[in-house]
């Protein structure tokens, strides 16, 4: 059973739906004000878009704030036993609920023209290959979200998070960049870029560290019960010197605090594997490498796709025809989503991927244990893709790829909940907070480099 109460959730629940109604209100009090949103350019009643810096770069932070959150759910629900084919089923139906509702609130209410027609009336318009290229970055970004899925259990979520959105970051933007025209500060961009590829290096050399704190630990709690291994003199297989235990926070591998053990101890450690949904042990971090890395490739296309199904860079629409409207477009976005992830996972009820236990859709229906943390998984994420479509289609792609640096959200989630790092060595306490400034700075300045996108 979850530990979590339902007054938890409902906190949760309240606290995000504060950050979504807080960055609208900035939005639309920056429409009513701006110069952008001045009655020559918008009429009483138009279709509310974002088009000023303000606004988008609120919608950005907010954007940062779930995509960084929605992982932690799901992975809070994996260490604790949840299969991760019911999870991930759950999340596909509320993340496309979201996607249905954006599409018919702020792309259905309004007055709709010629150049931006309104939600339904672009469904029966002649623009297959927008669709067809939002529905490729659906595509792509549910391939990479179950990838991810799948790389938590194996190096932790904020590993997981720093290599893909790393990877993200570097293609993705540069790809926006030259897409959108180069409305965005190529100066300030691309140091933000650097600072991305820095704090990869820096989350790589935190894994290393980590893991080697994990195994010394549990050599240690082995040799207190009487299994003694060849680490006795302080070495792994490889004779390679692990990291003295006298570097450890507080002590010993198995303190306990109120009969639990103590977070982050070796006890602590072997009590999660042995509840967690995915068995992995220590041996199978390079397996999980991959995973990470084929998920970021997948991450990196999913954006520039979106962007060229919104703005027609490549000209493939008929003379005439409008651009898909940002929600039009997340629309379609959403259904290949769906469609892959839900479709995927129902395959793997019966043919399980990666030793996982069968089951059936009967059981996933019948399993109730964790379903709200599921469903607030799904709404987190797409509430946080809308919202970063939002302000992208405002002020670049390639700033708004300043969500990616969401392990900042997801690593504070990690210790907070998890217990990732508690009790390691201080050479990955050091690592941790390098890699927590660097992303801090390459948000920052990624944000900076936001430009405005010119509207007909």
């Amino acid at each position: 059973m979850f530990s979590c109460r339902s007054e938890d959730l409902h906190w949760l629940f309240l606290f995000f739906l504060s950050v979504m109604l807080r960055s609208l209100d900035y939005t639309i009090r920056s429409r009513t004000r701006g110069t952008i949103f001045s009655s020559e350019r918008v009429h009483v009643g138009r279709m509310y878009l974002v088009e000023d810096k303000g606004g988008a770069i609120a919608l950005m932070l907010a954007a940062l704030c779930f995509l960084g959150t929605w992982p932690a759910i799901m992975h809070y629900l994996e260490q604790r036993g949840r299969q991760l084919q019911h999870t991930y089923l759950d999340y596909s139906i509320s993340n496309l609920l979201v996607a249905v509702i954006f599409a018919l609130t702020f792309g259905q209410f309004g007055h709709s023209d010629d150049s931006r027609p309104n939600f339904l009336t672009q469904l029966g318009q002649d623009n297959g290959t927008s669709v067809a290229f939002a529905l490729a970055g659906g595509l792509v970004l549910g391939i990479g979200n179950l990838a991810c899925q799948y790389a938590w259990p194996f190096v932790g979520l904020a590993a997981t998070e720093v290599i893909s959105a790393s990877i993200t970051v570097v293609i993705g933007s540069t790809m926006n960049y030259f897409l959108d025209g180069r409305i965005n500060r190529a100066e300030v961009l691309f140091p933000g870029v650097a600072c991305f590829l820095i704090a990869i290096c820096l989350g790589a050399a935190l894994h290393k560290s980590n893991n080697r704190d994990i195994k010394l630990k549990l050599k240690s709690h082995e040799k207190e019960q009487g299994i003694l291994l060849a680490a006795v003199d302080g070495s792994d297989k490889t004779g390679t010197k692990l990291c003295d235990p006298s570097q450890w926070e507080s002590g010993g591998s198995s303190l306990k605090t109120d009969g639990k053990p103590a977070t982050g101890s070796a006890e602590f450690l072997k009590r999660l594997e042995d509840r967690r949904a995915v068995k992995v042990g220590t041996a199978n971090y390079l397996f999980g490498l991959i995973i990470a890395i084929s998920a970021g490739l997948c991450f990196a296309l999913f954006s520039p796709a979106f962007n060229l199904a919104t703005n027609d860079q490549w000209s493939t629409l008929k003379p005439g025809v409008p651009h898909l409207v940002v929600y039009s477009a997340f629309f379609y976005f959403s259904i290949a989503a769906f469609i892959w992830g839900f479709g995927v996972n129902l395959l793997f009820l019966y043919r399980p991927a990666i030793g996982l236990p069968k089951s059936t859709f009967s059981a996933y229906i019948k399993d109730n244990n964790g379903r709200p943390w599921a469903l607030l998984a799904g709404v987190l994420c797409g509430c946080g893709n809308g919202f970063q479509f939002m302000g992208g289609q405002a002020a670049g792609y390639a700033a708004a790829d300043a969500v990616q640096a969401l392990p900042l959200v997801s690593t504070f989630w990690g210790i907070l909940i998890f217990g990732e790092y508690h009790r390691s060595s201080r050479k990955t306490y050091t690592l941790l907070v390098l890699m927590l400034l660097m992303f801090i700075v390459a948000v920052a300045v990624l944000i900076s480099s936001a430009g405005t996108r010119k509207t007909s």
